[in-house]
């Protein structure tokens, strides 16, 4: 597992398939990436205040952070200051 540093986050990017009105499946990789995901792992600077844990689903800025494949899985390391919001 990455384990983060300092205030960041490592996120599993949600992964959606789009079918078009003629019944093409565009698979995720055709489109932009979705700006939400789940956290899997939080930095050791991460605090309760910060009003993020594993486990939660976020909204983050376009184009933040930087993509890593690891163990067959795209995720993402995403700065806590790049985060919008939380799924409730």
């Amino acid at each position: 597992m990455i384990k983060p540093l300092g205030k960041r986050v490592v996120i599993k990017v949600a992964e959606t398939e789009e079918t078009t009105a003629s019944g093409f499946v565009l698979p995720s990789s055709a489109k932009e990436k979705e700006q939400y995901g789940e956290i899997v792992a939080v930095g050791p600077e991460i605090e309760e205040k910060d009003g993020v844990k594993v486990g939660d689903t976020v909204f983050f800025k376009n184009y933040s952070g930087t993509e890593v494949e690891h163990d067959n899985e795209s995720l993402m390391i995403i700065e806590h200051k790049d985060l919008l919001a939380v799924l409730a």
